[in-house]
């Protein structure tokens, strides 16, 4: 056997030792695992005399094996028969080592894949698919193959009430920054027609070669989740409104104690003109106000708001209803903006404000007259930015409420300072319009307007 090259560094053996033995010093240093099949598989190609190639493990100096490819060439007399073999021998090692890697690499992706509860998607540059992997068919109905050729698109899926959503959604992650992610809940339509819900995760990128944009997320079915919580919604719903019917009529025990009260002490002749008996009333009117706001809460299809403006005029209607004035015609103008709705922490003080100031104008205004105006207007103006959860600006999600409150009577007497009034009608009103971190202008002319401005940040 001849042999030429690096033999030391892959064998361990110097030129001249090999040279005078036989391939038994060859088959000695294959991998004992292989030793018989690299025989084996000499022979027949020999026999068949084609050229081929081997790859097995040899053991080198140290006496480790590495990996070696083998190409042989087969010499042929002139009767078509092999004498002689020319093969060249080369160290593979590093490059079985990085096949070795990548197919334990290609496993464990196969086997997260298997595994993976959602679809595992790549977009090129148009949002066509690139790969899908994953639940793709258990999820939508529809194969990987019939995404990947086209048959079916995703945008085809998704539910005709959330298409616009999502769009919006996908021109807004083309003109993002790299890398910054997106998620999204919305319903598609399975193969079937079955509505699901599903969650989208992704984002933008681009590869390290400097080209087209790509795309990259996951989808994951929450259906189940969002029918848990939609039947949660259901369930508090219903518990809140119990809850706020409950109150409600506390409140109106309250009430009517109150006005038991005020009866007791009507009885007493030392005290029938007294402001007692007006003090009683009031607190109860002031009860009831409260209680009204419970009880469209309880008729309310909102879970913990309130459409304020049905309920301003139930409230104004009672107030005119208690408080009807004698041989005094006064007409009501409600100009207030439909749909607003508010949350407790709003309507009760604003409620309980126009209580005061309408009661204090059906009581006051009017002295000696037979026609009097009082007019309510409720408008809104959103203003104002706020970061999302993506840290974009969103216009106008702040929104500025002003309520005015007028009447054509008589005036505020001068010497009451509406700053620190002495009256605790007034000094109730100032203490919520506080709470409301609004504001309170008094406006005297040709009558009395109060204007109030305060802000709502959404929850």
């Amino acid at each position: 056997m001849f042999w030429l090259g690096a033999t030391r560094e892959l064998m361990g053996c110097e030129l001249e030792d090999l040279e005078s033995v036989d391939t038994q010093v060859w088959l000695n240093q294959i991998h004992p695992e292989e030793c018989n099949k690299i025989w084996e598989d000499f022979g027949k190609y020999l026999e068949k005399g084609e050229n081929f190639q081997l790859e097995y493990r040899i053991m080198e100096a140290n006496k480790n094996y590495i990996w070696v490819e083998e190409d042989v060439v087969c010499l042929k007399d002139e009767n078509g028969n092999v004498n002689r073999v020319f093969g060249i021998i080369k160290d593979i090692t590093e490059r079985k080592l990085t096949e070795e890697k990548l197919k334990v690499s290609e496993e464990k992706y196969r086997s997260f894949i298997q595994k993976f509860d959602g679809i595992a998607f790549q977009l090129d540059e148009n949002l066509f698919p690139e790969f899908m992997h994953g639940r793709v068919e258990e999820i939508t109905g529809y194969s990987e193959k019939e995404f990947l050729s086209g048959q079916v698109l995703w945008l085809d899926l998704i539910h005709p009430d959330d298409k616009p959503l999502v769009i919006v959604d996908i021109e807004r992650i083309q003109t993002s920054p790299y890398n910054l992610s997106r998620k999204l809940d919305f319903r598609i339509l399975d193969k079937n027609g079955r509505k699901r819900w599903v969650h989208l995760r992704y984002h933008k990128f681009q590869e390290k070669d400097g080209g087209d944009d790509k795309y990259r997320g996951t989808i994951y079915d929450i259906t189940e989740r969002r029918i848990a919580e939609d039947t949660l919604k259901k369930i508090e719903a219903i518990r809140n409104k119990e809850i706020h019917h409950r109150i409600k009529n506390n409140l109106q025990v309250i009430s009517s104690l109150l006005d038991l009260q005020a009866e007791k002490f009507n009885n007493r002749e030392c005290i029938k003109d007294s402001e007692v008996l007006a003090a009683f009333k009031e607190s109860q009117y002031r009860v009831m106000s409260i209680a009204l706001i419970h009880e469209e809460l309880h008729k309310s299809e909102e879970r913990n708001t309130l459409n304020f403006s049905p309920y301003l005029e139930r409230l104004v209607e009672n107030l005119f209803r208690i408080y009807r004035i004698e041989n005094v015609d006064v007409n009501l103008i409600m100009d207030v903006e439909k749909n607003i709705f508010f949350d407790m922490d709003t309507a009760v003080p604003l409620g309980m404000i126009v209580n005061e100031l309408v009661s204090n104008s059906l009581k006051y205004a009017f002295p000696d007259r037979d026609k009097g105006i009082i007019q309510i207007k409720l408008s809104s103006k959103r203003t104002g930015h706020k970061l999302n959860d993506n840290r974009e600006n969103v216009p106008g999600t702040s929104t500025r409420y002003t309520l005015a409150i007028s009447d054509s009577g008589v005036g505020i007497p001068q010497e009451i300072n509406f700053e620190n009034p002495d009256t605790l009608g007034l000094q109730l009103v100032n203490v919520l319009v506080d709470q409301l971190d609004g504001e309170i202008e008094l406006i005297k002319n040709r009558g009395t307007t109060f204007k109030i401005g305060f802000s709502v940040e959404p929850r």
